[in-house]
């Protein structure tokens, strides 16, 4: 959605709710002459004054500015881009048009694709288990078997009139035995498919969490007030944080910090934030976390299960980095993650993952997407921008620097990346390596990239050196190779769906 309607969307609500500009300019504190200005979509606005305005009139702030639109147009973008639907011949460009007025409709189309691409997975994750599993062809093995000795038992006891007492007795005490076997593995068999069915059910849960993510803008006032109680209550500042955690564990929840299984291999950085999350679990008997999911829209118990250990983390994060110290240390380091994770003691992942949730009313930080994959290209972990679309459901286009990073394990690669409809972003990308279980085992490397708009670029370190200009080269990249229009594209992997 353009962001000219914003201006549209404000007056509309004023009038609706009978205010005069005059008494709504009064109460964000600005001018009438200037509030004007904002309804003829005449002077851009966000931050805090949007947040302002949006209260005021009882909205949320994507209500006004059109995310949750743009959300649901990209969801509809990707939808359009299914093999199963490419004969149809969709037009991306009119999924702004169904969204506009068809939104009902919309949300159900979007519903269904997630609800088919969960059952995809089912069907496929039991098809994987039915030809490689060895437990099935072991099991059918033991079936077939016990069968076969019951049948030429009961056979012999049948056919067999003259049989002696003794040996009688015996082969009903054998089908006895092998009865209870074959119902054994009877049950063992339906315990199987039990599980494999419940384990594939992870898209929906998932994409919920993301939505509500989204609708929050990960950010969470009550979370961040509650890392200023936990931390007060623990004693941080005074003393080291890990050890006033593991203090505070025993002394106000009487749990031993050696009980919590946190790995020994663990960087000091992870433990700290494993001790905090323990704590954040516990903190006031969970009422902050449960505050924060208050409203949400989780239909599954797997959904809201999930969304508590996010929120946690989100609370543990919080603890770890104050807010109000980290958004002073990122602003006045412009934003350099290796400063802000020696200053604070953190990791990698964790200072990027915290720049995501600096959007506090009056004191904003840049606005970052976070994206997260492992060398398969799997993404595990998504926090999106309205105008960055991250896929859900398939890999992100091969030239984004989260795959390139892998080419160069450690080391930060930054990216100018220009979109076919001309949207400019800075990506930075770099590998993690997380702690392998055991000698044998592969590495377990990680890439983790950190998207802004390219306006905000200069206001990092990051931006130095670079050519930021709007005609500037760019590197031209699309969301996926399904839905982008750049044909001609030596990186594509395989044909667009959609028509440019």
């Amino acid at each position: 959605m353009a962001r000219s309607l914003i201006g549209a969307r404000i007056r509309d609500r004023r009038r609706a709710r009978g205010y005069t500009q005059s008494w709504l300019a009064a109460r964000v504190e600005i001018s009438p002459s200037y509030l004007n200005l904002i309804e003829g979509n005449k002077r851009n606005i966000g931050g805090a004054l949007l947040g302002r305005i949006a209260s005021e009139l009882g909205l949320e702030i994507d209500e006004i500015d059109g995310a949750a639109e743009r959300r649901l147009l990209s969801d509809l973008v990707e939808l359009a881009g299914e093999p199963v639907l490419a004969e149809l011949g969709l037009d991306a460009r009119s999924a702004g048009d169904l969204a506009a007025r068809h939104t009902a409709w919309a949300h159900a189309l979007v519903r269904l694709n997630r609800t088919l691409v969960d059952r995809e997975q089912a069907v496929n994750a039991l098809s994987d288990r039915l030809s490689q599993d060895p437990f099935l062809g072991d099991a059918v093995h033991s079936l077939l078997t016990q069968i076969s000795v019951i049948r030429s038992s009961a056979e012999i006891l049948e056919s067999v009139g003259d049989l002696p007492e003794e040996r009688r007795a015996r082969f009903v005490t054998i089908i006895g035995a092998e009865s209870r076997r074959l119902a054994d593995v009877a049950q063992a068999l339906a315990a199987f498919f039990d599980r494999s069915n419940a384990g594939t059910r992870a898209v929906t849960p998932i994409e919920e969490v993301d939505d509500f993510l989204l609708d929050r803008g990960n950010y969470f006032p009550v979370l961040e007030q509650a890392a200023g109680a936990l931390r007060a209550q623990a004693g941080i500042g005074s003393r080291g944080i890990e050890d006033a955690l593991e203090d505070y564990l025993r002394r106000a929840h009487d749990v031993d910090p050696a009980t919590l299984a946190i790995p020994d291999n663990l960087p000091a950085e992870s433990r700290r934030f494993h001790l905090a999350r323990a704590a954040a679990e516990r903190f006031d008997g969970g009422r902050p976390i449960a505050e924060a999911l208050h409203g949400a829209s989780l239909a599954t118990d797997v959904a809201r299960r999930r969304a508590q250990r996010v929120l946690a983390s989100y609370l543990a994060g919080a603890v770890v980095l104050p807010y109000e110290d980290f958004h002073a240390a990122a602003v006045s380091s412009r934003y350099d993650i290796d400063h802000l994770a020696s200053r604070f003691g953190a990791s990698f992942e964790q200072v990027c993952h915290r720049l995501t949730t600096l959007r506090q009313p009056g004191a904003e930080g840049i606005a970052f997407a976070l994206l997260r994959v492992d060398t398969a290209g799997y993404v595990t972990k998504r926090l999106p921008l309205p105008r960055l679309l991250l896929p859900r459901h398939a890999n992100a286009c091969p030239l984004w620097a989260v795959y390139g990073a892998f080419q160069s394990p450690g080391a930060m690669v930054r990216q100018v990346a220009a979109f076919p409809g001309g949207e400019r972003f800075l990506f930075l990308a770099r590998t993690v390596e997380k702690p392998r279980p055991a000698f044998p085992m592969p590495r377990r490397m990680l890439s983790i990239m950190l998207a802004c708009d390219v306006l905000h670029a200069d206001r990092t370190v990051y931006g130095d050196g670079l050519d930021l200009a709007s005609t500037s080269p760019a590197v031209p990249v699309g969301s996926n190779c399904r839905l982008c229009v750049r044909r001609e594209c030596a990186y594509r992997q395989e044909d667009p769906v959609i028509d440019a």
